[in-house]
């Protein structure tokens, strides 16, 4: 099976270098795929299997260059980036990835929130540049503040458990009710949780309803000097919202390892190029984390909360599983 594999990291080779994939001939990708990469006759003619992350965007227009093409897999949870109407009118199967990161991401959260409490960035650039400003980088200790949690998934959950044991009081809002956080943690609406927490942190699934859950009338319900954390969706937090209150300090701090139009925040070219074919609201999600890569207070990073060797051993080893699965005709975990 002639297979592509696009959006490929550097944290994936040792999985390759450890397992023979002798099934599969894969052509590794480290660009994402979308309407802007080049793609050779040999790739469209004879293709059976995308492999890709949400980096990647996935319409009609790429997909139907595409010849034989009969499967793709997101080496994600998530999977709007991929057009699904038309992989069903064309009877292409959709794998994505499930509960890969519980840890790994509840892990990073947590690294983030610390780096941001502590003033961990200012005071190592401050270092470099041998200008030591002490009364700067005084923090505060975790169980004198009041964590807010949105989405009580495996994620969320596991982030409330680290909380607790730092001795923070946890807040938990939320669909679903982990009936082991009960008794350590507090259930809320979210009307309640914006107004009481200290730090806000992001854990639920971008389904299209919940877009900008986090926006202008949120922030203004939120106390003055809160961090907000994302590692979640870029969907959920309106970015240019996030901006303002930065920009007049009722936000402390931010930090997102997510971003709304990743395709365009991430890509190599030349950025320019891409914004004519590129839709309104993303150019400007895209300007704006321009603008907040200037602030101190402000940590972004690229999308890597899972990024543990276990968590992209899991991704990797499950995908080809899934794929193995539907090619003997076993029953899957297909999206469609």
């Amino acid at each position: 099976m002639k297979m592509l594999m696009f959006d490929f990291r550097e944290s994936e080779k040792e999985f390759f270098s450890k397992n023979d994939l002798k099934d599969f001939d894969i052509t590794f990708i480290k660009e994402p795929l979308n309407k802007h990469f080049e793609l050779n006759e040999r790739m469209l003619n004879e293709t059976d299997i995308i492999s890709v992350f949400t980096t990647s965007k996935l319409d009609e227009e790429v997909l139907g260059r595409f010849k034989n093409l009969r499967i793709v897999s997101t080496r994600s949870s998530a999977y709007d980036h991929i057009d699904t109407d038309y992989c069903i009118k064309q009877n292409i199967a959709v794998f994505n990835i499930e509960q890969y990161g519980k840890n790994s991401v509840a892990e990073y959260a947590i690294t983030l929130i610390l780096a941001l409490v502590r003033n961990l960035l200012p005071a190592y650039f401050d270092m470099k540049k041998h200008k030591i400003r002490h009364k700067n980088y005084e923090g505060r200790i975790l169980s004198s503040y009041t964590i807010g949690i949105i989405g009580c998934g495996a994620i969320g959950s596991a982030v409330a458990k680290i909380a607790r044991f730092f001795g923070m009081k946890v807040l938990i809002y939320s669909y679903m009710k982990n009936p082991e956080l009960s008794g350590e943690c507090r259930f809320v609406t979210l009307d309640e949780l914006l107004h009481e927490s200290d730090i806000i942190t992001l854990h639920r699934p971008y389904d299209g309803d919940n877009y900008h859950m986090i926006g202008v009338e949120e922030f203004n319900k939120m106390k003055e000097g809160v961090y907000i954390v994302n590692t979640s969706r870029g969907e959920l937090l309106d970015i240019k919202a996030l901006y303002d209150n930065l920009h007049r300090g009722k936000v402390k701090g931010a930090a997102l390892d997510v971003l709304e139009c990743e395709f365009i925040t991430t890509y190599k070219g030349e950025v320019t190029g891409v914004f004519s074919e590129t839709e309104p609201h993303c150019v400007e999600t895209a300007l704006i984390t321009q603008k907040l890569f200037e602030l101190n207070n402000v940590i972004i990073t690229p999308h890597i909360g899972y990024n543990t060797t276990e968590a992209v051993n899991y991704i990797l080893e499950e995908t080809f599983n899934l794929i193995r699965d539907y090619l003997k005709g076993e029953n899957t975990n297909r999206v469609c």
